[in-house]
């Protein structure tokens, strides 16, 4: 079983009745109920809760940590993403949803902005599968539409990904790097632009199958982390 934890800010859901509507149970309620799978054990966080719901016991027992993150970026504690981004290079993965490209744990890991050009408009979204054969694209096709989603464009501020999985078109003329892939220390990261809050992409599909697959791209393998600092000599000298 992978362990995944879904952590959503969870402010839009309780002040912008567009956002209760299209996610009566919140981001992260919906996500965990659209993501449950025999393969998973799900628990969700929220950044009101304490330590953000993101304790020591909790991060130590998630093997996949899912962000959604928008309004309330500048509100997460320091100390947790500190606590976060060692747990990453330990080996959790990591999968950044939407407006997550510019949370503090994702820039941290990047090392960049993490800036874009956006426009809601609520027009369609092409998503061009440009990884076939990799694990994150098992059982997606060429490409994918959805009805509705917030236009991202480049240039996406980002350093060059590990793998770029999807290339997003949008009505606009823009393109977006919309499925990217990196690795930290022993962590495996994420990035996946769908997921405008007032928009239906987690309901879709082929969203759903890509993230329940990036869950098990993600996941640790079993790797031992490095130790580090003064180290004593395995040969003795003659």
């Amino acid at each position: 079983m992978i362990r995944v934890t879904i952590w959503n800010e969870f402010r839009h859901e309780k002040t912008d009745e567009a956002v209760q509507q299209m996610y009566p149970k919140g981001i992260h309620g919906q996500l965990a109920e659209l993501l449950a799978t025999d393969d998973f054990t799900i628990r969700t966080a929220t950044l009101d809760e304490p330590e953000h719901g993101l304790t020591e016991e909790v991060l130590a027992q998630t093997d996949v940590l899912v962000w959604w993150g928008h309004q309330a970026h500048d509100e997460v504690q320091d100390v947790i993403i500190e606590r976060v981004q060692q747990r990453v290079l330990q080996g959790m993965g990591l999968i950044v949803l939407h407006s997550g490209h510019f949370s503090k744990i994702f820039k941290k890991l990047m090392g960049t902005s993490c800036d874009l050009k956006w426009r809601e408009d609520q027009k369609h979204c092409r998503i061009w599968n440009v990884k076939p054969g990799h694990p994150i694209t098992e059982g997606i096709g060429d490409y994918f539409e959805l009805e509705q989603e917030e236009m991202y464009g480049e240039h996406f501020d980002i350093p060059a990904p590990d793998e770029l999985i999807f290339i997003s078109w949008f009505p606009g003329g823009e393109v977006f790097r919309s499925g990217c892939t990196y690795q930290r220390g022993n962590g495996r990261i994420f990035y996946f632009q769908p997921g405008h809050e007032t928009y239906p992409s987690y309901y879709n599909k082929n969203v759903q199958k890509v993230l329940k697959n990036a869950i098990h791209w993600c996941a640790p393998i079993r790797a031992v982390y490095p130790t580090y600092g003064h180290y004593q000599a395995l040969e003795e000298e003659k």
